[in-house]
């Protein structure tokens, strides 16, 4: 099942090795990378202060003058210790960027440096040339500054996993069974220990609480925003922090088996997953270096005809700086960075890259009902008697209060919502497959589905009859053989599901429901939540069938299921979602895992997935208009109007490029998921 579904999305789970994986994009190696531009800045900036002070055309213009013996000389010196100290790290990343064949940004800044460097210097030996060695400083300067800058910018989309390795706790205070407490790392726990979890601690485990209460907030891992109460019995996961009282907690799953763990790994291998924007975006880049290079050698060859070999070196080496793809290699990877990440913080995990961005352009949504659209457990909805309903009421949830059905737990549930003094059953005796019956306070009752009242020849009074016939599941009630009342359930339909299928039409997204239910029960359904069609009656092989005839009417697909008996359709479908999976997030079938049992997370799904994309088209617009400007501009097209760009300036505008990129892609945070 899961072969077929690779092979449809191409599920990729590669590194992407584009043009800004040299630089070390990622957690520790961009804070290294960081800190060591800031270093070789400072130290460069020190040794240009000289190089500034010696240069004649600066001296004209400030109006001092320093000269002495070999004054070039030292001049060159300092260039040179610049160009090997400052212009290391490009120089470096430029032979891996070789050694892969992708030629990109970092050749192309190493070609201008280099050549600035080198005619300077020649000019040492063949006079008559104008050296600008401050211009190479200067620019070198620029651009060690330009990184850090785009570095630490780049900083917050890249640890955006930080928020999610932040919760896993270090130490855990592990009970003993001897009475002793110990305060142990968290790698040494173990399936089964116990472990003490003090108000304010993160839980350091998942695992079951054994005794206290308290309430926990699950926020990061489940997207639920309200504190959850917790006593004996209930689930806790890893991470999630504890408020205000002390837990008792038996471990269930430690350390890498923890939900917590898995989300982390889950989120790491989408960040890595290919995107189709991306391969655009990298073979953009490609292009661009081919094209500055052209540019820049046609810019050379123009000026050193028209004017002089020294502006030629200046007007290219300025072509090749401004037209270096850094931005466009970054526009797609921080935007991934950052939607994985604020996805599984609202309980969106995204397990193929490639469905998520395609959950854009979805125009059809199948649902199926139980555990889906339904909470998947009966409820009663009504109830009717032919005198009174709550003494009816008290004598059915007398007979159901031992049992343990389903049916029964929901008819006690609503008696006890209706606040009814339990009554006792004596002589309690079952009807397998059919109902109950005992004494009650002095009265022989009853209680089944229609087959009782068959298989015992009750009427039903002319007041009841009306539920003869009904979509619901019918409870009857019978005291002294006369037939009182009559307890209707449904399969709850979740409160948020009629507010997410209005949201999904505003989208423009047609809804469908495909249930193995019967029609009555679909009918109804559809009614209540606004689904547009249904398909009853279905088995799972049934609904795989009518998916893939919808995809071959050439819809654009997405099945929202359980995981479980969905996972045909839920493979076969453009997209599969499965909804409710609470910490089960390692449902094979699925592209998408909605933690919640909320179908709002499915529109907030397919808004992200528009919004990501939106995000990902103004980065790659913004990278590759700035170009289309900023070449012709640095080539010397308006020259004969006095407006020239220098290198320096150049490299200022480059870096701009690359941060305007990385602050808009931050921008995706500061936007609510639902707006």
């Amino acid at each position: 099942m899961e072969h077929d579904h690779m092979t449809h999305h191409e599920h990729a789970h590669a590194h992407d090795h584009s043009e800004h994986a040299g630089h070390g994009h990622g957690g520790m190696g961009h804070m290294h990378h960081m800190e060591e531009m800031r270093r070789r800045f400072i130290v460069s900036l020190i040794v240009t202060v000289p190089i500034l002070l010696f240069s004649p055309m600066l001296q004209s213009w400030a109006g001092f003058r320093i000269d002495f013996p070999y004054r070039d000389v030292a001049t060159a010196l300092l260039s040179t210790f610049i160009y090997l100290y400052g212009g290391k790290p490009f120089l470096t990343m430029t032979l891996d960027e070789l050694k892969a064949r992708r030629p990109g940004m970092m050749t192309l800044i190493s070609m201008a440096i280099t050549v600035a460097y080198g005619y300077s210097v020649s000019t040492l030996f063949f006079p008559g040339g104008k050296a600008f060695f401050w211009e190479l400083a200067t620019l070198i300067d620029v651009m060690l500054i330009g990184h850090y800058i785009e570095a630490k910018s780049i900083l917050g989309a890249s640890n955006a996993l930080e928020d999610l390795v932040r919760l896993m706790p270090k130490t855990a205070t592990r009970l003993n069974r001897d009475g002793t407490s110990e305060s142990v790392d968290v790698s040494a726990l173990q399936p089964g220990d116990l472990i003490l979890v003090r108000p304010g601690e993160n839980i350091a485990a998942d695992g079951t609480v054994e005794a206290g209460e308290s309430t926990v907030n699950e926020a990061l891992l489940t997207g639920e925003s309200k504190p959850v109460f917790k006593t004996a019995g209930a689930t806790l996961f890893m991470g999630a922090l504890n408020l205000d009282g002390a837990l008792r907690v038996r471990i269930d799953k430690a350390g890498s088996e923890s939900y917590l763990s898995q989300v982390i790994a889950l989120v790491k291998e989408a960040q890595q997953s290919r995107s189709h924007t991306q391969d655009l975006a990298n073979r953009a880049a490609g292009w661009l270096f081919y094209a500055a290079l052209a540019a820049g050698s046609a810019t050379f060859a123009v000026w050193a005809a028209l004017v002089s070999p020294a502006d030629a070196v200046l007007r290219s080496v300025t072509v090749l700086i401004i037209a270096c793809p850094h931005a466009l290699g970054l526009a797609v990877p921080l935007v991934v960075a950052i939607s994985t990440s604020l996805a599984a913080k609202s309980g969106i995990l995204i397990r193929n890259r490639q469905a998520f961005e395609a959950l854009r352009g979805i125009d059809t949504i199948c649902f199926d009902k139980t555990g889906t659209v339904t909470e998947g457990r009966l409820a009663v909805t009504r109830t009717a008697a032919t005198e009174d309903d709550n003494t009816m009421l008290a004598y059915a949830a007398a007979l159901e209060r031992d049992s343990e059905h389903s049916i029964a737990r929901a008819v006690t549930a609503y008696a006890d919502a209706q606040g009814l003094r339990p009554m006792q059953a004596e002589a309690f005796k079952a009807i397998p497959g059919i109902g109950a019956s005992a004494q009650v306070d002095g009265h022989a009752v009853m209680i089944g589905g229609p087959q009782l009242l068959e298989r015992e020849g009750f009427e039903i009074p002319p007041p009841l009859r009306q539920f003869e016939q009904t979509a619901s599941t019918t409870v009857w009630v019978v005291v002294d053989r006369r037939t009182v009342g009559v307890i209707l359930l449904d399969d709850k339909i979740r409160d948020t599901s009629a507010d997410a299928v209005a949201a999904l039409k505003l989208l423009g997204i047609r809804s469908w429901m495909l249930t193995g239910d019967n029609e009555a029960v679909a009918a109804a359904v559809t009614g209540k939540t606004g689904i547009d069609r249904y398909r009853s009656g279905l088995l799972p092989d049934e609904k795989l069938a009518f998916v893939n005839a919808l995809r071959e009417q050439g819809r654009r697909v997405a099945m929202v299921g359980d995981g479980v008996n969905d996972a045909p359709s839920l493979t076969g479908a453009d997209i599969g979602i499965a909804v409710g999976a609470g910490t089960d997030i390692a449902i094979d079938s699925a592209d998408i895992i909605l933690t919640q049992s909320d179908l709002c997370s499915v529109v907030d799904a397919v808004r992200l997935s528009r919004r990501t994309y939106g995000k990902m088209k103004e980065n790659l617009w913004w990278a590759s208009g700035y170009n289309l400007v900023a070449i012709p501009l640095a080539a010397g097209v308006l020259a004969p109007w006095d407006i020239v760009i220098g290198p320096a300036f150049g490299a200022v505008l480059m870096s701009i490029s690359t941060v305007i990129v990385a602050l808009n892609a931050q921008r995706l945070k500061r936007r609510d998921l639902m707006v």
